[in-house]
């Protein structure tokens, strides 16, 4: 596994040290305050912190050397995850003072993205996204002001969890802009990473910011409308912009109908962040050392926080105003939809490309996450796919503040249809796993092997009511397979036989509420129905089946091995015929 050092752990212990950071990712020995509990929900797993993130004699330096302090205590959410179990192996890179969406901003070296070297991994958590992309950690802690949780993880094929504002204690972590700044999630699975934010999570009342919030724990309806902007830019990432539309089409297979929003409240909100008085927040979070060490802050980040002095309280005041306007303007869109998707980041770029653009290619990667934490909405960013060029691409599924555990739900479900494996290790997803707080929702598994196919005429059948497809699979060699004489759209007929006359036969297995199959059943005619059927792997599931007695006329297709087959066979035909 490449690793690159810029973006190592660090941690107590005696190794050689390349700028104050490890020289190698993994840690050999570590300082035992850095162990977890014997016991708990996170037992055995390891994670890593941002170097904004406290963790008790381990210098946190925001990656800004002349800063550097030695905290006594750990941060109060470093502190539950080593209670719940967890082992903190190390701290990561970042943007200085977690000031940018690129992970090019630090005195350390940039960190590269982990399927290209030569792009960048997002940031401002750029240290974090790679360290679980690459394996050498279960999961790692973030920050997420403007998307710092989220653009990392899309650049990287992991999950990033952007919590609720609040929801996880920001209490010893360096602060960006505290008013909205949010500890984020990543993992490279959506199970792990929701099982450790229900750890994570919990009201600190030392923590100014912190509050209680109650959390929806009921999953999205089987149908759902999801919210689009109307034209999204990609400035000129073509890859990108068609990577998207196939994101699209597959929360159309889950169940979801686009709505188009309109998305100019949300681009002015966003812009807000830098171009108003909205930006001294970045300047009083460390104004204390940057007026006494401003030589010591790199370019851009240094002109970022110089520009929150030039702004009077009013100044603050009005821009405040403004963003309340914007935020009414934007939640007339949740009269329209239940979730909003984006794309996690519009384009891919090169570090070169970057460090000659730093300002405006840094805002770009920001189009569609600078307003979430401004709105006090949840986000979970989620792979999507890899585009043509190999590098990934990644969604964010966006809800009203409390919807965290919801929207972790349907982007379980997103990323196990992907097909994707996780981060850059090239190891399959495991299984899904139940989510925290969620109720499960009763279904059932049902194998379609004809005209309900993906694709196929009877196929929203199954999509109108929320069925989702699981697996395309065979039956066990025992079945055969016919053309149904004289049906409207064409059917085919599957028979189970004895001995060895069977083959396999391709069918798709599709999970379906259990509040919906009662009325797909009964649209169901003779001579087909319902019946046990046996999986090439040895399990069972619902499935279709037909009378023996309707296969007088019917063509014997087996030798296809599939209904596809069989219509393409027939188009074919038609074709050829003068």
């Amino acid at each position: 596994m490449m690793v690159h050092e810029k973006a190592a752990l660090r941690a107590g212990g005696s190794q050689k040290q390349v700028n104050g950071w490890a020289a190698q990712a993994w840690i050999a020995r570590l300082d035992p305050a850095l162990a977890g509990a014997a016991a708990g929900p996170l037992a055995g797993l390891s994670f890593a912190a941002k170097d904004n993130i406290d963790a008790a004699g381990v210098p946190t330096t925001a990656a800004c050397p002349a800063f550097a302090y030695m905290p006594a205590a750990h941060a109060h959410v470093v502190q539950r995850l080593l209670d719940a179990g967890a082992s903190l192996a190390g701290k990561t890179n970042l943007d200085q003072f977690a000031c940018g969406l690129n992970g090019t901003r630090s005195p350390y070296g940039a960190v590269p993205n982990s399927f290209d070297p030569r792009h960048v991994s997002g940031g401002s958590s750029s240290g974090s996204a790679y360290v679980v992309a690459t394996g050498q950690v279960d999961f790692a802690l973030g920050t997420d002001t403007a998307g710092s949780g989220r653009v990392p993880a899309g650049l990287n094929n992991i999950v990033g969890i952007k919590p609720s504002r609040g929801l996880i204690s920001a209490r010893g972590v360096v602060p960006a802009a505290q008013n909205v700044d949010c500890v984020s999630i990543f993992a490279r699975t959506v199970g792990l990473a929701a099982r450790v934010l229900q750890a994570a999570m919990g009201f600190d009342a030392e923590d100014p910011y912190s509050r209680k919030l109650k959390l929806a724990t009921e999953p999205l309806a089987a149908r759902f409308r999801f919210g689009v902007p109307q034209a999204p830019r990609f400035f000129g990432d073509a890859l990108s912009a068609a990577a998207f539309e196939r994101a699209i089409a597959q929360m159309r297979v889950l169940g979801g109908t686009p709505v188009a929003i309109d998305y100019a409240p949300l681009a002015e909100a966003a812009a807000l962040l830098y171009d108003s008085a909205l930006v001294a927040e970045r300047y009083a979070a460390v104004r204390a050392f940057f007026d006494a060490h401003e030589s010591e802050v790199i370019e851009p980040v240094r002109g970022i926080l110089a520009a929150g002095r030039r702004y009077s309280a009013a100044d603050f005041v009005d821009a405040r105003t403004r963003l309340h306007a914007l935020g009414q303007r934007a939640a007339a869109m949740w009269r329209d939809i239940d979730v909003l998707l984006v794309p996690t980041a519009p384009a891919h770029y090169t570090i070169d490309a970057m460090q000659a653009a730093p300002l405006a290619l840094n805002r770009n990667l920001g189009e569609y996450t600078n307003f979430v934490n401004l709105l006090d909405y949840a986000a979970i960013a989620v792979p999507g796919s890899l585009r043509e060029d190999g590098l990934p691409f990644g969604i964010t599924l966006i809800g009203r503040a409390g919807s965290d555990f919801q929207l972790a739900e349907l982007g379980q479900r997103f990323h196990h249809a992907t097909g994707l494996t996780q981060g850059a290790t090239g190891a399959p997803l495991p299984a899904p796993e139940p989510l925290p707080l969620i109720a499960a929702e009763a279904t059932v598994k049902l194998a379609v092997v004809g005209a309900h196919l993906s694709g196929m005429p009877l196929n929203g059948q199954l999509t109108e009511r929320g069925a989702s497809l699981v697996a395309q699979t065979a039956t066990a060699p025992h079945y055969r397979l016919y053309a149904l004489p004289g049906t409207v759209p064409p059917k085919p007929g599957l028979v189970r036989v004895a001995g060895t006359e069977g083959a396999e036969i391709a069918v798709e297995v599709w999970e379906m509420p259990l509040a919906h199959y009662g009325s797909f059943v009964s649209l169901i005619p003779a001579p087909l129905g319902i019946g046990t059927l046996a999986l090439a792997d040895g399990s069972s599931v619902q499935g279709f089946l037909c009378e023996g007695l309707a296969l007088q006329g019917a063509e014997d297709i087996t030798h296809l091995g599939g209904w596809r087959r069989y219509i393409e066979s027939r188009n074919a035909r038609t074709r050829s015929v003068p």
